[in-house]
C-alpha cells in the first residue's frame, strides 16, 4: 500500500505527485504498491513480487510535461510486469552495457522520439541505442550512472567489436560502388570506420542505406560522382527500405543530397539539390 512504513522525509513536489500517481496506476491494476526508503525503486505486490526501478522514470517525468505523465507512469508498470520474468535488467548497466548496439532508422518511421534514445544523423536519419532487438527506453538509460552520448559510446564500441563487415564491388547500370554487408543492424555505425574497408578521399563518398544490413558507397573524387548520384538514387528508389535517398559522408557527418526522380515532357530526369557545401566540392571538381 502506498506510503506504508515510510518516514516522512522533505522531498520535491514532483516527487511526490509522481509516487501518488505510481500508486494509483499500480492499485487500479490489482497490485499493491510499497516504495523503497531512498525512492528509488518500488515493489508490486498481489502474487509475485515485482521491482520497479524508479530513478529513470524520476528523470525523465522531470524533462516531461505533467500531462504526460500518466502515459509514462503507465507504460512503465506494465514494461517491468512485462519484463518480470527477464533475466536481464536493462536498468542495470553491467547488466545491459554489453548488449548495447546502435540502429539507424528513419525518423518517419519512429513513433515517437521522446520514448527512444538516440542522436539524428541529419533530418532523415536516427541512430538508436538498442539492447537486443529493441530500442532502450528513456526511463532505463536514466538509472545508469553515465549519461546517455556515453551510453552510445559504448554501443558503438561493442559494434565495432562484434563485427568486421564484407565488402564487395558491384555495378549499378556500368558504375561500380562498394557493398558493405554485415549480420547486425547496425551496419551504418562501420561508416565511423570506413577506412578500414576502402581508401576515402578527402572529399567523402556517396552513400546508400537501401536496408540496416547493407551500404552501398562511393567515392567523391571525380565528375563521375554526378553520375553515381543518378544511379545511387535509382537503386534506393527501388530497394531503399531505411532510405531511398543519397547521403555525403565528410568529417564524420552524414549529410542529405536531396534527389527525386521526375517525369517532365515525357522523359524522367533526376533533379538535384545538393547541399551547399557538397555544391562547392561539384563546382571544384568539375573545373
Amino acid at each position: 500500500m502506498f506510503g506504508r512504513g515510510r518516514k516522512p522525509s522533505r522531498r520535491a513536489v514532483e516527487d511526490v505527485d509522481l509516487d501518488s500517481l505510481l500508486a494509483l496506476v499500480a492499485e487500479s491494476r490489482g497490485y499493491t504498491c510499497v516504495f523503497s526508503a531512498d525512492g528509488g525503486s518500488l515493489t508490486l505486490g498481489g502474487g509475485t513480487e515485482i521491482r520497479v526501478r524508479l530513478t529513470g522514470l524520476r528523470r525523465e517525468a522531470g524533462r516531461r510535461a505533467r500531462e504526460d505523465w500518466p502515459s509514462l507512469v503507465s507504460e512503465h508498470l506494465a514494461n517491468a510486469v512485462a519484463a518480470a520474468g527477464d533475466l536481464l535488467d536493462v536498468c542495470d548497466l553491467e547488466q545491459a552495457g554489453p548488449l548495447l548496439r546502435t540502429r539507424v532508422e528513419a525518423v518517419d518511421e519512429v513513433p515517437d522520439l521522446t520514448r527512444v534514445v538516440g542522436r539524428h544523423l541529419n533530418g532523415e536519419l536516427v541512430e538508436l541505442l538498442t539492447v537486443g532487438s529493441r530500442p532502450v527506453r528513456p526511463e532505463e538509460a536514466g538509472c545508469w550512472p553515465i549519461p546517455s552520448g556515453e551510453a552510445l559510446g559504448l554501443a558503438v564500441a561493442n559494434v565495432r567489436r562484434a563485427e568486421r563487415l564484407s565488402a564487395e564491388t558491384v555495378e549499378l547500370s556500368g558504375t561500380r560502388v562498394t557493398r558493405l554487408s554485415g549480420r547486425d543492424a547496425s551496419t551504418a555505425t562501420h561508416l565511423r570506420w570506413l577506412r578500414d574497408y576502402l581508401p576515402v578521399p578527402p572529399d567523402g563518398v556517396l552513400v546508400v542505406l537501401p536496408d540496416p544490413y547493407t551500404l552501398l558507397v562511393h567515392p567523391v573524387d571525380g565528375i563521375a560522382v554526378v553520375r553515381a548520384i543518378e544511379r545511387l538514387r535509382v537503386h534506393a528508389a527501388r530497394n531503399g527500405r531505411l532510405s531511398p535517398q543519397v547521403h555525403w559522408w565528410h568529417d564524420e557527418q552524414l549529410t542529405l543530397i536531396k534527389a527525386d526522380v521526375v517525369l517532365q515532357r515525357g522523359q524522367t530526369r533526376l533533379v538535384v539539390a545538393p547541399p551547399p557545401e557538397f555544391a562547392r566540392v561539384l563546382a571544384r571538381l568539375a573545373v
